[in-house]
């Protein structure tokens, strides 16, 4: 069944006090029961006992917690939590690419080879480790210290610097190293040494300005920062997160643009009026099953962004299907760029287009009118003045600090999906994941009948069990699922997900060919 059609909303006209009315919504709530049998008993992040992860799927998890450690210092950046993925997960398939007889690596090709007796596993989980451990310190070094600790605690040596391409060390730091020159500046402004830049890591410089402030609207139509909760009693409001990433040099694209979408629609258009009543609707009326699947996409203070979201679900591939070190290298290195050139291409539409957000559309269409809405942890459905409607988000994080169009999440999902899809041959997934509602918008303490009260009276709940289990029989159906969930979270409208899942999928179709030369040995490095 097709997520995108899971939803069936009738828009009512409004009524003499102009509140949104609730809308039906068809029973199904992403969760489809089916036999353990057909899912494996396959459960999200959780290995079966006695599970033994590759060398390639360890340094996977060491670069998540990596990823979640940054998130944590800097706040989430999915743009450059997808670079860094990039990065590592590339620097380890091009160590491996010396020791398999036909692969070749991305920079140095088959320069690294080394002859066939020694394409032994032992060698393999060498190279790639130095090759893990070098580009790690490169992309993370605010954590050099615990990136040595966790070098040494799977077997080597931090201190081994060899360039000696005949031992798997040297090929290793020699793979690493020559990726690292090739994006030292690729246009992500990793050292803060652009010109244009303020010299801060990733900083902006192209000089990008919001025609709209937090406290005048210029062009309805535009991007408008979004005041957030400081925690100190006032707020804050984010500028455009890394505008300038449609610049980054991407993996498989030719260009940033190559696929860019068409124009979304128009400020006062009856196809805009219509998505951000569906986008109000709907968020105001959120089950809990609804708002589990928004957590779950959108993870929490320690985000890993959609890149390892989706190299977590990759990992769930690797568990079910029983991969070996050559399995498991190729398809981390395959999900890992397809991603980065996703977020490279969505970014580039996001400031192409500079498109505004629900959080103030709604507030601007409805002005000066009461509607449905959210109305903050445990208070579940209020009515209130149009212009303090809420996103299903923590005050701290209303909504990503950037342009709608195209969803992040959408079109990142839809490229990792179709990879997947194209990298097992079938879109078969078979995953269970279990997440609870509203742990990660501030109602851990509120039970479930006060998260879904109407108006302060509590809810009459059928089930009142906050942990939901959301089944996922394809990888088709975790791309809209995750599209699906930022209309419901009232962080986009449809077309926002609709065109990022149609703008993921091209890049993964276009781009896979150019894997396959790589596994195969007829690929070229790019310039």
């Amino acid at each position: 069944m097709r997520f995108s059609f899971l939803l069936t909303i009738a828009l009512a006209a409004l009524c003499s006090g102009c509140a949104l009315a609730k809308p039906k919504v068809a029973e199904d709530t992403g969760q489809i029961f089916v036999s353990e049998k057909e899912y494996n008993g396959l459960t999200h992040r959780q290995p079966r006992k006695n599970f033994k992860p590759t060398a390639a799927y360890q340094w996977l998890q060491i670069l998540l917690e990596a990823s979640g450690r940054d998130a944590v210092r800097n706040k989430p950046r999915p743009t450059v939590l997808s670079r860094t993925d990039a990065v590592v997960l590339t620097a380890m398939y091009d160590a491996w690419a010396a020791y398999d007889k036909t692969a070749v690596g991305t920079r140095l090709g088959s320069q690294l080879r080394r002859p066939q007796s020694e394409h032994k596993q032992k060698n393999k989980e060498t190279a790639i480790a130095y090759a893990a451990y070098k580009t790690l310190l490169f992309v993370y070094q605010e954590d050099h210290k615990w990136i040595r600790e966790q070098m040494s605690k799977m077997g080597y040596d931090p201190d081994n610097h060899s360039k000696n391409t005949s031992t798997p060390i040297g090929v290793g730091n020699v793979a690493a190293q020559a990726l690292i020159d090739y994006r030292r500046d690729d246009g992500a402004n990793q050292l803060g040494n652009q010109k244009g830049s303020n010299g801060q890591p990733y900083s902006d410089y192209t000089s990008y300005k919001p025609v709209n402030s937090p406290d005048k609207v210029v062009d309805p139509m535009r991007w408008m920062p979004i005041p957030f909760a400081d925690g100190k009693g006032g707020t804050v409001s984010p500028g455009f997160l890394s505008p300038y990433w449609g610049q980054v040099k991407p993996f498989a694209l030719e260009r940033a643009d190559q696929f860019r979408p068409p124009e979304p629609p128009k400020w006062n258009s009856e196809k805009l009026k219509r998505e951000i009543e569906e986008t109000a609707i709907v968020n105001a009326h959120l089950t809990l099953e609804q708002k589990a699947i928004v957590e779950f996409m959108r993870e929490g203070p320690r985000s890993t962004g959609q890149s390892g979201h989706w190299l977590q679900l990759a990992q769930d591939v690797s568990r079910r299907d029983k991969n070996n070190l050559d399995q498991d290298i190729k398809l981390f290195f395959s999900v890992g760029n397809v991603v980065m050139d996703a977020f490279i291409a969505c970014w580039e539409a996001k400031r192409y287009y500079d498109t505004g957000r629900p959080y103030w559309w709604v507030r601007m269409q409805y002005k000066g009118k009461q509607i449905d809405s959210w109305g903050g942890p445990g208070k579940g459905l209020v009515r209130l003045p149009a212009e303090q409607w809420l996103p299903y988000s923590p005050p701290n994080f209303l909504t990503p600090p950037f342009p709608g169009y195209t969803s992040g999440h959408a079109t990142a999902s839809g490229a990792a999906s179709r990879m997947l899809e194209l990298f097992t041959g079938s879109d078969y997934f078979g995953v269970t994941a279990f997440q609870e509602a509203g742990f990660l918008t501030g109602e851990a303490d509120f039970d479930a009948s006060q998260m879904q009260a109407i108006n302060k009276k509590p809810a009459a709940l059928s089930n009142s069990s906050k942990k939901i289990r959301l089944a996922i029989p394809s990888f088709t159906y975790a791309a809209e699922m995750a599209a699906l969930s930022r209309l419901w979270g009232g962080y986009h409208i449809r077309t926002d997900n609709e065109e990022g899942l149609i703008l993921g999928r091209k890049i993964a179709m276009y781009s896979w060919p150019k894997y396959q030369a790589y596994f195969n040995g007829t690929a070229k490095a790019r310039n």
